[in-house]
C-alpha cells in the first residue's frame, strides 16, 4: 500500500505537478485534512472507538512512509457524534465550514450517516462511510443513481441478507427459520427483508417473525412465541447490545437452535453481555477475519496489537482500509481538492485492501467479498469466504 501511495500517476488523471525549488520536489500543500465523524460515546461506541484506531494506525504509516501529493501529511479532525443522529449532523457540519477538511470519515451506523449526508452533498465535500451498510445510504431514492458526494467501503445489507440466507440454508443445512429484527431500525429490517426473500426462494419457510425495539431490556415474551413455532435456526440481524442480551435471555429458555446474523455482531461487548458458553452455535457475517492468513492481514493485524494491545475486529479493519483508500483517491487526485478527491474515489478499481480488493460500482458501492464468522466458547472463529 506504501508504494502504491508514492506512485507518479498518468497522465489523464487530473495530476498536477508539485511546486519545486532547484533539484528537490516539494509538496504542494503541507497537511491534507480528513474530518473523523465518529460514534465515541454512546450505544454503539465500540464501533466508531475501533474504527477510529484502525484509521489513525493507517494515517501513521501513511505519513511515515511520505504522505500524499509528494509529502504532505494526513491530518485527522476527530469529532464525537455521541451515537446521535443529530449531533452526527452537527459534527458533519462543523468538520466541513469551520475546520474545512477536504473529505470526512464515517460515521459507522447507517442511521447516523443517513444524517451527515445532506451536509456533504450541500457542501461538496465527499463523506466515505465505513460500515453504513443500509442500500439506500448511497442511494438517491428518486433516481435510482448514487448520491454524488456519498460512499462507502463495506458492502451492503442486501448482500448480507443474500449471504445469510445461502449460509443458512446451503452451508447449514436448516430450511425453518424464525427472524426475529429490530423494528426501529433500518439496519435490522434491511436486512431481514432480502433474508426472506432469498431464503424462501431457496426453498425454505419463515415459520415464526418477531420484532423488539433496541430499548427493550426483556425479550422472553417475544422468544417465547419464536420457540414455539419450533424454528430450526432464528435469524436475528442487530446490533451487539441487543444481541447479546437476546441470546442469552434464549439459552435461558432452552432454546438451542442456531442465531445468524450480520456484522452488527462484531464487538467484544458481544460476550460480556451473552455469555461465552451461550454463544456458541452463533454465526455472523462480517467484513474480514483476523485469522485470515494472507500476509497483509496478518501484517495488519500484528500492527494494531502492538499499537493498541488489542487484535483488531472488523470495525478496525475498515476504518484502516477507508483511510488508505482515500489516501490513494488524494494521490489519483492529484490535488488538495475535494471535487477532484470525490472524482478519483468513484474511479477506484482493484484497490486492494484487508478487508478484500475493491472496486466501486455505479452506485458507490464496493464490490468485494464476505466472510462467515462463528463465536466458539467467546471467540470468533473463521468458518468461510464467500466471494461477490
Amino acid at each position: 500500500m506504501a508504494l502504491a501511495l508514492a506512485v507518479a500517476f498518468a497522465a489523464g488523471c487530473g495530476a498536477q505537478p508539485a511546486e519545486q525549488s532547484g533539484d528537490e520536489q516539494q509538496p504542494a500543500v503541507e497537511s491534507v485534512k480528513i474530518g473523523l465523524n465518529y460514534e465515541l460515546s454512546g450505544k454503539v461506541a465500540t464501533y466508531g472507538g475501533n474504527t477510529v484506531k484502525g484509521i489513525e494506525l493507517a494515517i501513521k504509516e501513511i505519513n511515515e512512509n511520505g504522505g500524499v501529493l509528494g509529502g504532505a501529511k494526513i491530518e485527522a479532525v476527530k469529532a464525537d457524534n455521541k451515537s446521535d443522529a443529530a449531533e452526527a449532523t452537527n459534527v458533519q457540519t462543523k468538520l466541513i465550514t469551520m475546520d474545512n477538511v477536504l473529505a470526512t470519515l464515517g460515521p459507522a451506523t447507517s442511521t447516523n450517516t443517513f444524517a451527515a449526508i445532506p451536509v456533504a452533498m450541500e457542501n461538496e465535500v465527499p463523506l466515505l462511510t465505513t460500515s453504513a451498510t443500509t442500500d439506500k445510504v448511497t442511494v438517491d431514492e428518486a433516481t435510482g443513481k448514487g448520491k454524488e458526494f456519498a460512499f462507502r467501503i463495506c458492502y451492503t445489507d442486501s448482500f448480507q441478507g443474500q449471504v445469510g440466507a445461502n449460509f443458512v440454508f446451503g452451508s447449514l443445512n436448516l430450511k425453518k427459520a424464525a427472524v426475529y429484527v429490530d423494528s426501529n431500525s433500518d439496519y435490522s429490517k434491511g436486512i431481514a427483508e432480502v433474508f426472506k426473500k432469498v431464503f424462501t426462494d431457496l426453498g425454505g419457510e419463515i415459520i415464526a417473525e418477531e420484532s423488539y425495539v433496541d430499548t427493550d431490556q426483556d425479550f422472553k415474551s417475544t422468544l417465547t412465541r419464536i420457540a414455539a413455532a419450533k424454528p430450526e435456526v432464528i435469524y436475528l440481524p442487530g446490533y451487539y447490545g441487543n444481541v447479546g442480551m437476546i441470546v442469552k435471555q434464549a439459552r435461558e429458555l432452552g432454546i438451542t437452535v442456531p442465531f445468524v446474523g450480520a456484522d452488527g455482531y462484531d464487538s467484544p461487548d458481544l460476550v460480556a453481555l451473552g455469555g461465552a458458553e451461550n454463544l456458541n452455535n452463533v454465526f455472523f457475517t462480517n467484513h474480514y477475519s483476523s485469522q485470515d492468513t494472507d500476509p497483509a492481514v496478518q501484517k495488519f493485524v500484528e500492527a494494531y496489537k502492538a499499537a493498541y494491545g488489542t487484535e483488531p475486529d472488523g470495525f478496525a479493519a475498515l476504518g484502516y482500509d477507508a483511510m488508505y483508500l482515500m489516501a490513494d483517491a488524494i494521490n489519483r487526485a492529484g490535488a488538495a481538492d475535494s471535487i477532484a478527491i470525490k472524482d478519483a474515489l468513484a474511479a477506484t478499481k482493484d484497490f486492494k485492501g484487508i478487508t478484500g480488493t475493491m472496486s466501486m460500482d455505479e452506485k458507490h458501492n464496493p464490490v468485494k467479498g464476505t466472510v462467515i464468522l462463528e463465536m466458539k466458547d467467546g471467540k470468533q472463529t473463521f468458518k468461510e469466504k464467500i466471494q461477490p
